[in-house]
């Protein structure tokens, strides 16, 4: 998982890695965001590195960030946000959508948002996790799907998996998630690898299948079920939700640097 073949400058962490240290989702840093001016530019390279989403930060003070997938700028997305958090060592996120509040608890990294923020979801409620876990495709349908199942209810614990479908369109749903050809830290039997192996009835023509850790759907679930949630992703992700009485949803999880960014 630490073998990525990236531009010089740019960090590569892991985020909502399992409690093992594995998995988590792929994310792309950079640090200077003075490097990539330009919309342009930052979309050439959030297509070339290919992860679900690549942070470039314009101000490392302020917090001020600007989060892109391979197809577009996004104004809130999770998992990047808790990502830079940790690596910065930030307590502040400005974003388009307004600040974001983080905190450092232990192993565990925490962002603050209100769930309008992120884009939107399809949430739908499986019978068992073992229904979950046995999924070897999308499931038929269009646009980004997140499905989920009770492990235990009564302690708040979650199996989910995350599906960014096609549109009606005939392309990947990217409102917050992989477009064709991104990377993900979802793979194995009948999961996306990022190289065009899905062929299921609701897979993303050419790119991933399943997101492997998702912090804005975890949140939008979290705050459907007014509860906090200890939620078990793809492979061994681990995403953290507490919400709270104003309508805000904390999300956390552990980050590991997967690959520094060289500096000369």
């Amino acid at each position: 998982m630490n073998d990525f073949e990236v531009p010089e400058g740019i960090d590569v962490l892991r985020v909502f890695c399992g409690p093992d240290g594995r998995h988590g989702n792929p994310l792309g840093v950079v640090r200077d965001g003075r490097r990539y001016p330009g919309n342009d530019a930052r979309q050439a390279l959030a297509r070339q590195l290919g992860f679900s989403e690549t942070v470039f930060v314009d101000d490392p003070e302020r917090g001020t960030v600007d989060i892109r997938t391979p197809g577009l700028r996004l104004p809130f997305a999770g998992h990047p946000l808790v990502g830079a958090a940790w690596l910065l060592d930030l307590e502040v996120l400005e974003l388009p959508v307004g600040d974001v509040f983080a905190r450092q608890d232990g192993e565990f990294t925490w962002i603050t948002a209100r769930p309008e923020w992120a884009p939107p979801r399809t949430l739908e409620q499986y019978a068992t996790a073992a229904e979950v876990e046995a999924l070897t495709e999308p499931p038929p349908g269009e646009g980004w799907l997140y499905v989920w199942a009770w492990e235990d209810e009564a302690a708040g614990r979650v199996r989910a998996r995350a599906f960014p479908r096609r549109t009606e369109a005939g392309r990947t749903d990217t409102r917050g998630t992989d477009t064709r050809g991104s990377r993900s830290g979802g793979t194995g039997t009948g999961r996306g690898t990022g190289t065009g192996a899905g062929t299921g009835s609701g897979a993303a023509p050419g790119g991933i299948e399943e997101d492997e850790a998702t912090g804005a759907a975890a949140m939008l679930l979290s705050a459907r079920l007014g509860r906090a949630l200890n939620i078990a992703q793809g492979r061994g992700s681990q995403i953290l939700t507490a919400p709270a009485p104003d309508g805000t949803v904390e999300v956390g999880g552990r980050v590991l640097l997967a690959r520094a960014g060289l500096r000369r």
